[in-house]
């Protein structure tokens, strides 16, 4: 699996990346066809709390599925929209295997 990270207005710190690759690498024992991780993370509206934005697009065969998750740090961020990439993928999977 192919995992590309872009960090918007922001320069991402080494253990961030690590961090990031880390989690996302663990979405293929869910589903083992994932071909491309994108994982885009963006400080919106520095002022504000909640405003560390991490989102998540996975390329499968025939679809691509989609997260996004606004927090106060990227790591849990990065968290919640692994946890619901999950889930995505098992229901992927699951409509995958009834056809």
């Amino acid at each position: 699996m192919e995992i590309k990270m872009k960090s918007i207005h922001f320069d991402a710190t080494e253990s961030l990346q690590a961090f990031i690759e880390k989690k996302v690498a663990k979405l293929e024992k869910s589903y083992e066809d994932v071909q491309k991780a994108e994982v885009q993370l963006k400080v919106v509206k520095p002022a504000t709390v909640l405003n560390k934005q991490a989102s998540i697009e996975v390329t499968v065969p025939g679809s691509k599925l989609y997260v996004e998750k606004i927090c106060d740090t990227f790591e849990e961020s990065v968290d919640q929209c692994v946890d619901s990439m999950k889930v995505q993928l098992t229901k992927f999977k699951e409509k995958m295997r009834n056809r």
